[in-house]
């Protein structure tokens, strides 16, 4: 059994992620730190575990083999490190760091301790991925000349007496976050976009602030590459009714995916109408497969790949969106091995 420590409920996933140690049959939460102390000492004593005011003393626990990082993303640098160095394996929710100099220090980290990390990168094993992916590796689309992926959410917008929306206020702190939308939400639609159509040679983006907040809660961003082809990633705060969805095109043919039906349509060069795909099973989530790794004593390289190049793509369009000039992608991190 595996005895794991929650670092942070500040992410509104934190709990999330507890439940998948609660449900899986290998783990335990055994230990809460949080910066925080009044929140971390509240959902301790809901689980009737431990909590620690000291990272560093849960960290020093030989009862603790890995902890669940769901801190504030501005300190997930400090944090996971420490945790490595402490010889901890870590799950951390996504982004991994906030920069590409932040991330590259973090794996040079994980490999020197000889520890599993993992990022929470969900979406990359649900089966319409998985569908999405098999029907590009056999041709059908031809060459892929566009990629469009969407998600976004109303967590920003006013509602009843919650004037901020039900994301709580700290998810608009700069500060703490690094980034609104587009660093929060957008990941997902960012890392589907990377999956689909390989890392771009540029990034534009552009922010909207439609409720005001410090950060953007309305975001889109511009990938190209050096064959022509496009992507485009698309985040918000501030839709009611707007359902996550991807279509990618190409020179034979066209994919479109919507969670409004929940149906992964496809259209080659010699089909008459529009065919729906049937869906595979979806491959274990993220939190199964770094478990899987930490008893294998192996590396979740094509996780770390994903993260890590997450990380730039998202340092490149905070950093577009800040200059009003297009990105480009040069550094390449040296992962894990």
């Amino acid at each position: 059994m595996l005895k794991l420590g929650i670092l942070g409920y500040w992410h509104v996933h934190a709990s999330d992620y507890a439940s998948q140690a609660d449900a899986h049959p290998l783990t335990e939460v055994t230990a809460i730190w949080d910066e925080d102390i009044e929140r971390g000492r509240a959902e301790a004593a809901k689980r009737s575990v431990p909590f620690y005011e000291n990272l560093d003393q849960l960290l020093a626990s030989p009862e603790i083999d890995g902890v669940i990082v769901v801190t504030s993303t501005a300190i997930h640098h400090e944090v996971i490190t420490r945790a490595a160095r402490a010889k901890k394996h870590i799950f951390t929710e996504k982004v991994i760091a906030l920069t590409t100099e932040e991330c590259a220090d973090i794996l040079r980290c994980v490999q020197e301790e000889n520890v599993t990390l993992t990022a929470s990168l969900p979406r990359l094993y649900e089966p319409y991925t998985l569908k999405a992916m098999e029907i590009i590796h056999s041709g059908l689309l031809g060459q892929l000349t566009l990629v469009r992926t969407r998600l976004s959410h109303n967590g920003a917008i006013p509602q009843g007496t919650n004037h901020q929306g039900w994301l709580p206020e700290r998810f608009f702190s700069y500060k703490e976050t690094g980034g609104g939308a587009m660093t929060d939400l957008g990941c997902h639609p960012m890392y589907l976009a990377n999956l689909f159509l390989g890392m771009p040679e540029q990034v534009y983006a552009s922010y909207g602030y439609v409720t005001g907040k410090e950060v953007e809660d309305n975001a889109v961003v511009q990938l190209s590459y050096a064959n022509g082809a496009l992507g485009v990633v698309e985040a918000g705060f501030v839709n009611r009714h707007s359902p996550f969805s991807f279509e990618i095109h190409g020179t034979e043919g066209s994919l479109l995916y919507s969670d409004h039906d929940r149906k992964l349509l496809y259209r080659g060069a010699n089909d008459e109408k529009w065919q729906t795909a049937d869906l595979p099973d979806a491959e274990p989530s993220a939190f199964e497969q770094w478990i899987s790794h930490i008893e294998a004593g192996t590396v979740f390289e094509a996780n770390l790949v994903m993260g890590s190049q997450l990380t730039q793509l998202m340092e490149a369009s905070n950093r577009s969106a800040r200059s009003g000039v297009p990105e480009k992608l040069t550094t390449k991190l040296k992962l894990p091995n």
